[in-house]
């Protein structure tokens, strides 16, 4: 045998008793799984009032889960050289300091899916009544980028609130976001769940986020949507005052992909958000517990980019992308009517619109207490029915002609014949916007009554009598006129036999009202 030979054989020896050992190997652990797990961890060094500081963490990103070694999670909110700051979303209580603290590399998840319909959830979408574990078809972020400017459609369609002077003055479209604003107790609340109520078979699933109110308070709105069957089509997430900071803060956003969920998949959403003035003081709380300077000039600019980016979710999508749409109803509550504080001016400036409810008003018993002329609806005029363009218009505009002339006539002055006229005109356009709650009215009711008052059925009836003569005409024009309510509430034209057919209805029920009134008069007492 040649020298070179004999060196290669022993070589081919181990490699061939090498792949024999491999393959033994293979054949006994083909049934075994190992998982290495590489992670980089931390040490907690300090935590109070739902703030932890965490020592270590190196790599961590910007609002990325980190969990704690006894299953607690957190946000690392505050990204420092030495420490980050996170925020928990669970009680401090069960925390101490040297608790191994480590990155999961990813943000935080929620299950959303159809299951949610009819239940009242926290934050992390943990259930908050009886109804036993949430089950989620998936799972999404909190917080995703808003669609794009090419993946929206324009406003197209009204979004009914049952409420006539929104639904007629200052209209709502499917995918706008339009703030509802005014002092506190002056029924912001009431209109945002009367609008969810009169969605009930109109095939709109409807959010409703609280964020830092009494238990109390919420336990009214689920009791009040129950008892008028709007839980069927309802998701309610609530975070209370007694919740941590963390849970408060990302109630919108965790609401928010619940809702984006139905969106994707092409329906019409409707979110409440009550409200953000709350919001932004959780986002204050976090910011001094982090030892952030409270009087810096960058804090109005920080509520302006948290608010902005949960808000510019609401869209109209393209029909390639579902064309479903996202209504945002956001709340903001004012300080003795300053509408030109930081946090009321930077959603108004978010927002396509606002409802400005008015504490004056309120008082005197207007309800709701919408201001006409301080609220508009920047998109949703495009969206109303045909029906509501014919006698709308006119209306704001007489209505507001007659509270200018009722500023200067508490004067005292002499008022002309035309003057008075107008005064009578716009009190009795004052008593035919009034509205009690849970009382929502069809599109059908709203037209029959507002063209009535735009015709002049009311001329002759006492301001005190237009409310009763409303009822008579909500009463009798769905029975009566089946086929205009069809078409109005189709978005067909009216031609000018439908309007006669109105009118005289309206003005007959006036009529038998007025003479009703007087034969009772003229018979006295028995």
């Amino acid at each position: 045998m040649s020298e070179e030979a004999a060196s290669t054989a022993p070589a081919a020896d181990i490699l061939k008793s090498l792949q024999q050992t491999a393959a033994l190997a293979r054949e006994t652990l083909k049934d075994l799984r190992f998982q290495i797990l590489v992670r980089e961890t931390g040490t907690l060094v300090h935590v109070e009032q739902g703030i932890a500081r965490v020592s270590g963490l190196p790599g961590v990103h910007a609002d990325e889960l980190v969990m704690f070694a006894n299953g607690l999670g957190g946000i690392a909110f505050d990204i420092g050289v030495e420490e980050v700051g996170v925020v928990l979303l669970d009680e401090s209580t069960r925390l101490m300091s040297g608790t191994e603290v480590y990155r999961t590399d990813r943000v935080l998840e929620i299950p959303v899916g159809e299951r949610l319909i009819g239940r009242v959830l926290d934050s992390m979408c943990r259930p908050r009544d009886s109804q036993g574990p949430v089950q989620g078809t998936e799972h999404r972020w909190i917080e995703r980028p808003a669609p794009g400017i090419m993946e929206r459609l324009p406003v197209v369609e009204q979004l009914h609130t049952g409420i006539k002077v929104i639904d007629a003055l200052i209209p709502i479209g499917k995918g706008q976001r339009e703030l509802i604003v005014g002092d506190r107790q002056t029924g912001k609340t009431a209109i945002a769940v009367d609008t969810i109520i009169n969605q009930k078979g109109r095939d709109v699933i409807c959010v409703y986020c609280s964020v830092g109110k009494e238990i109390s308070t919420v336990a009214r709105v689920i009791a009040d949507l129950k008892s008028r069957g709007a839980m069927e089509y309802t998701i309610v997430m609530a975070a209370s005052g007694e919740d941590p900071p963390g849970l408060q803060y990302i109630a919108p956003y965790s609401a928010t992909s619940v809702a984006e969920y139905f969106l994707d998949n092409g329906r019409d959403v409707l979110i409440v958000y009550d409200d953000l003035t709350r919001h932004a003081r959780v986002y204050r709380e976090i910011s001094l517990l982090l030892k952030r300077p409270p009087g810096r000039e960058a804090f109005p600019g920080d509520i302006f980019y948290i608010h902005s980016r949960l808000l510019e979710r609401s869209a109209h999508l393209k029909e390639e992308l579902g064309g479903g749409s996202l209504t945002a109803l956001p709340i903001v509550e004012t300080q003795a009517q300053n509408i030109s504080a930081y946090i009321p001016t930077n959603l108004i400036s978010i927002t396509d619109g606002q409802l400005y409810l008015s504490p004056e008003l309120f008082h005197r018993g207007q309800l709701p207490a919408v201001d006409v002329g301080k609220s508009v609806s920047r998109v949703g005029g495009k969206t109303q029915l045909r029906a509501y363009r014919e006698v709308a218009g006119d209306l704001r505009l007489s209505y507001a002609r007659f509270e200018e002339l009722e500023t200067f006539s508490r004067i005292g002055t002499r008022l002309d014949e035309q003057t008075r006229n107008t005064l009578e005109r716009g009190r009795k356009v004052r008593e035919i916007l009034k509205q009690s709650q849970y009382d929502t009215m069809t599109a059908c009711e709203q037209i029959a009554v507002l063209a009535a008052m735009a015709r002049g059925v009311f001329q002759d009836v006492p301001v005190e009598e237009v409310g009763a003569v409303e009822e008579a005409v909500r009463g009798a024009v769905r029975d009566r006129l089946p086929d205009v309510c069809e078409k109005i509430e189709s978005n067909q034209p009216l031609n000018d036999r439908d309007w006669e057919s109105l009118i005289g209805m309206a003005y007959r029920l006036a009529q038998s009202r007025e003479k009703g009134d007087r034969h009772a008069k003229h018979a006295g007492p028995e």
